[in-house]
């Protein structure tokens, strides 16, 4: 085998630290997650429904660990990433329909959907809160 003579360095291949990833790549990765995530929260939805079928001491068992600050902060993140994965659905939506293509526009749309997701969120958990 012959040794390479190279003196010049390779330069690196782009990486996390030094690569800053586009809003639509972020979003598009967000959306695989969370639709990932709904698998998990819909158990724990389905958990406390069957809880409550179940026999009341079982429900007031998981409802405590519900409604407790980490059981509010999970549903806080569940209801986030539903609304995350809907407005993705409907930005993709849009997509399909062939409009919002362009760069800026596809790039507007993914901070739209991050920035509807939070506020949906909000809204919600304020009226829970109210009521």
């Amino acid at each position: 085998m012959s040794k390479s003579t190279a003196t010049r360095q390779r330069p690196l291949s782009p990486h996390l630290t030094i690569y800053r990833w586009p809003v639509t790549m972020a979003v598009s990765i967000l959306h695989r997650v969370t639709g990932g995530a709904l698998y998990v929260g819909t158990l724990l939805v389905a958990w406390w429904l069957i809880a409550a079928a179940t026999s009341p001491s079982y429900f007031e068992f998981v409802n405590a660990l519900m409604t407790s600050w980490f059981g509010l902060l999970v549903l806080f993140a569940y209801t986030f990433t539903i609304f995350l994965h809907l407005v993705g659905g409907i930005r993709h939506f849009v997509w399909d329909v062939g409009a919002g293509l362009e760069k800026h526009t596809a790039s507007r749309l993914g901070w739209v959907s991050i920035i509807a997701a939070a506020v949906l969120t909000v809204v919600v958990w304020f009226i829970y809160f109210a009521i």
